[in-house]
C-alpha cells in the first residue's frame, strides 16, 4: 500500500491506495500558510499510516530537486523554500519518501494507468493554470540534469505579448489558463461556456489558441518524435473548439513523417489525475 501527497498552489490532497492506483481513502484541503498546510499534510499522513505502507510519494510544482527531496520555492508556494520534505517525512514515519515534479508525475500516471498505456515515447502536457510537459522517453521518465526537462511553457512563441513563465511572448502566455485570461474575456472556464453557447468571439479566440497550441506541439513532434501526446485540463474540456486549427498548424509546421506517427489525445484519468500521480511517485518504478 502507498500514500500519495499532491501539493498544489490552491489545494492539496493526501490519498491512500494500492499498486493498481485504486484510491481507498482521501483527504483534501486548501493550501493556506506554509505551517497550516504542512500540519494538515502530517495529520493526514498519520491517519493513513499502518504496517503495510511501503512508501510515500509527493507530487509538487517545481522548481524542486527530486534527487535530494527538496521543494525549492515554487511560484505558487513561495514560502516552501528549500524545504526538505522527503527527509522530514522519512524520519517521522520510517518509510521511503519520494518527490517528483507534478507534470512528470502526471506523465507517469497517464502512461501507466491512463491514455498512454503501452507507449514507449509519450509527452504529457498540463495545459492548466500554467503549461508544462512530462516526458516518457524509451519507456522511462526523462527528468533532465536538474529536474528542468519539459519546460515547454518557457519557449518563446512571439517576440512580445502575453507574459507567461515571467517571459513576454512565451508559450505559457498563450497556451495556459493564466495566458488565456490575458485576452480579457475571462477565465478559460468562462470562455468555454461562451463557446458552447455559440458566442462567435469565444469560438474565434479558441481557434487562435488552437493555432498557438499547434505551434507548440509541432516543436515537440519535431524534437522528440513521440507516438502520443496526452493533454490535460483546458484541452480536456475544450478540445472541440481547438482541434481543427491545432491540427492545421501541426501539419503546416512539423515534419510530415513525424506527424503521421503521432496522436494527440485527452488525459484519461480526469479529476483523479493528481492523486494517481502522487501514488505513482510512491511506487517509484519509472526511472
Amino acid at each position: 500500500m502507498y500514500i500519495g501527497i499532491d501539493i498544489g498552489g490552491t489545494k492539496c490532497s493526501v490519498v491512500y491506495g494500492n499498486n493498481r492506483a485504486e484510491i481507498l481513502e482521501k483527504r483534501r484541503f486548501k493550501t493556506t500558510s506554509f505551517k497550516e498546510t504542512t500540519d494538515w499534510i502530517l495529520e493526514s499522513v498519520s491517519s493513513f499510516m499502518d504496517n503495510d505502507v511501503e512508501s510515500i510519494g509527493i507530487s509538487c510544482g517545481g522548481p524542486l530537486d527530486s534527487r535530494r527531496g527538496l521543494i525549492i520555492s515554487p511560484p505558487n508556494l513561495p514560502d516552501w523554500n528549500n524545504y526538505p520534505i522527503t527527509e522530514i517525512l522519512g524520519d517521522r514515519y520510517g518509510v521511503p519518501v519520494f518527490l517528483q515534479n507534478d507534470a512528470d508525475a502526471c506523465a507517469v500516471a497517464e502512461w501507466r494507468f491512463g491514455a498512454g498505456r503501452g507507449c514507449e515515447n509519450m509527452v504529457f502536457l498540463t495545459f492548466g493554470t500554467g503549461m508544462g510537459a512530462g516526458l516518457i522517453l524509451n519507456s522511462r521518465l526523462y527528468r533532465g540534469t536538474n529536474d528542468g526537462a519539459g519546460e515547454i511553457g518557457h519557449v518563446r512563441l512571439y517576440e512580445s505579448g502575453h507574459v507567461g513563465y515571467r517571459k513576454a511572448g512565451s508559450i505559457e502566455g498563450y497556451c495556459s489558463g493564466a495566458g488565456i485570461a490575458q485576452y480579457g474575456m475571462g477565465s478559460a472556464r468562462i470562455l468555454g461556456r461562451l463557446a458552447r453557447e455559440g458566442d462567435e468571439n469565444a469560438i474565434a479566440l479558441f481557434k487562435k489558441i488552437g493555432e498557438d497550441f499547434g505551434k507548440e506541439i509541432a516543436i515537440l513532434i519535431d524534437i522528440l518524435n513521440p507516438q502520443l501526446i496526452v493533454v490535460g485540463s483546458i484541452y480536456r474540456h475544450c478540445a472541440e473548439f481547438m482541434e481543427d486549427s491545432m491540427w492545421n498548424k501541426i501539419e503546416d509546421e512539423a515534419i510530415k513523417r513525424n506527424v503521421q506517427s503521432v496522436k494527440v489525445v485527452k488525459a484519461q484519468l480526469g479529476e483523479q489525475l493528481g492523486d494517481v500521480a502522487a501514488l505513482c511517485v510512491a511506487m517509484h518504478d519509472y526511472l
